[in-house]
């Protein structure tokens, strides 16, 4: 991918993906609306500017088509009215209940990829823990066979892969080829699934969708595919790296953990500000559909716009003393999931796969460290942030 113009701002580069806010912090300050022509893109770094792009549905469209980009038919990235029924009818299936219910098999699903681990002491938790913990729930809550499991890791991979489509060119191609050969496998795949679930109903997310209803519609199968391939990616992709981003800020701030370990009831408090401090999702994607103006620069109509949530919950106008991890920091009004009609729906399964997993890791383990003085390595998509690998080294009791 092309890096920007100068070093200095080259926000893709490994050290930047590690820690991306000091540029955040620069660019804030100097450019908070920032093209980027090497790419045919704009950025936004302020949290107004950021919240203004996620709400003003009329001057920003969540659809990349509008810039003339491709993307996914997923109701992440449509406009109303499609997304107003989209939502609405998965709602109907992926309540608070449902989410609710899982609590119970979150923590066996945890506490047996714990006890795998429980002699060897020096593990690599992206690997071994925060990668399997959400695939594995997402894979129980549709209902999926066990079998099928590892065909679904593949299909993530590549549909992750999609985000290199915004760069153009040839990676971009092969990013969207690879996704169209994935997603006719897996709507074939798919089918059969349904199929069974009309004849034999079960407990499970795939049956709810299959049957949910609002004024007489229900969803279409490509409906249920799209829906199903976002839930793949943002309900595994989020919770691995809001995992593995929690423990990176315990250990580098130990100050923090020894306080919530003497108050465990902050914990989801302090799962607020990892979502805050090093969230998991550093942008999103919108498209101007007519000329705006922020702070006095004008975007022309048709851009493709990323507004940088990361930085915007470091925007110090908003967060006071907003570089410093705080535990107990209230208010805290972060957008790590985005805000409005697009506020994430898997908010509340993320959460709660996170308190579960921290929790059992504190009660298990007296004392964590990294097991490698070496730089963490990011994981391969460009807007995500977080390991791909953390070398832990720990003493159970």
């Amino acid at each position: 991918m092309s890096a920007f113009a100068s070093p200095e701002l080259n926000l893709f580069s490994e050290d930047a993906r590690r820690n991306p806010y000091p540029l955040y912090q620069k660019l804030r300050a100097a450019s908070p609306v920032l093209p980027v022509p090497q790419l045919n893109f704009w950025m936004l770094f302020d949290y107004d500017s950021v919240k203004r792009a996620l709400n003003d549905h009329d001057a920003f469209s969540s659809s990349m088509s509008t810039a003339g980009r491709g993307n996914p038919d997923w109701f992440f990235f449509m406009d109303q009215p499609r997304h107003t029924r989209q939502r609405a009818l998965i709602t109907r299936a992926f309540t608070p209940r449902v989410v609710a219910n899982l609590e119970p098999r979150i923590a066996a699903i945890s506490a047996g990829l714990l006890d795998a681990v429980q002699e060897r002491r020096d593990i690599d938790l992206v690997a071994d823990f925060s990668t399997p913990l959400p695939a594995m729930v997402i894979a129980e809550m549709l209902g999926i066979p066990a079998e099928d499991r590892p065909r679904l890791n593949r299909w993530i991979d590549v549909m992750l892969g999609l985000i290199f489509s915004v760069t153009g060119g040839p990676e971009a191609a092969a990013a969207t080829q690879q996704y169209r050969a994935a997603t006719e496998e897996m709507s074939g795949w798919l089918a059969d699934l349904i199929a069974r679930r009309s004849t034999a109903p079960q407990d499970d997310l795939l049956t709810a969708l299959a049957q949910a209803e609002v004024d007489s519609e229900r969803l279409t199968h490509r409906e249920i595919l799209n829906f199903v391939q976002l839930l793949l990616v943002a309900g595994t992709e989020t919770t691995t790296n809001l995992i593995a981003n929690a423990m990176i800020c315990f250990l580098d701030h130990p100050e923090q953990l020894d306080r919530l370990r003497r108050e465990p009831a902050l914990l989801s408090s302090a799962i607020e500000e990892v979502l805050r401090y090093r969230g998991p999702a550093q942008w999103l994607f919108r498209a101007t559909r007519c000329d705006v103006e922020i702070h006095g620069v004008a975007i022309p109509a048709g851009k493709l716009v990323l507004p940088v949530v990361g930085s915007a919950n470091r925007d110090p106008q908003v967060f006071a003393d907003a570089d410093r991890f705080d535990i107990a920091r209230d208010p805290n009004p972060h957008i790590a999931f985005g805000h409005g009609i697009h506020f994430c729906i898997g908010a509340a399964l993320s959460r709660l796969e996170t308190r579960v997993a921290l929790s059992q890791i504190l009660e298990r383990w007296v004392s964590f460290e990294l097991a490698s003085a070496e730089p963490w390595p990011p994981r391969r998509p460009l807007h995500v942030h977080g390991p791909s690998r953390l070398n832990i080294r720990f003493r159970a009791e």
